[in-house]
């Protein structure tokens, strides 16, 4: 599999580890997985980028579907220890000014929402 996801709660938040590549096949697995966890364990969402090797325009656009979702309930996501090249990408792209990114999960969790 390209793609593997965990999901735990941790301090009023839920912490989603994606680790592989999130790409076009893979991005509707952490679509749902999103939905999933918002809707169950609620709004305020850590996605843990820490083992997330690649990503393209897919799944930049689970990202901004899962802000979107998280806010519209009340929450909101934050990105937590981005490799290298997903770093770039979400520099690039302008999303690191629109989600939040910190260097790690513990961060995250504390820190968010600021």
């Amino acid at each position: 599999m390209k793609l593997r996801l965990a999901r735990r709660s941790a301090s009023g938040a839920v912490v989603v580890a994606v680790e592989g590549e999130l790409d076009l096949f893979t991005a509707p697995f952490l679509r749902e997985e999103v939905r999933d966890a918002i809707k169950q364990d609620g709004p305020t969402l850590v996605l843990d980028l820490a083992a997330l090797s690649f990503m393209d325009s897919s799944g930049l656009s689970v990202l901004i579907e899962a802000w979107r979702l998280a806010s519209s309930e009340g929450g909101g996501v934050c990105l937590a220890s981005p490799q290298a090249p997903v770093a770039r990408i979400l520099r690039t792209t302008g999303l690191d000014r629109r989600i939040k990114v910190y260097p790690d999960v513990d961060t995250a969790i504390l820190r968010h929402p600021e």
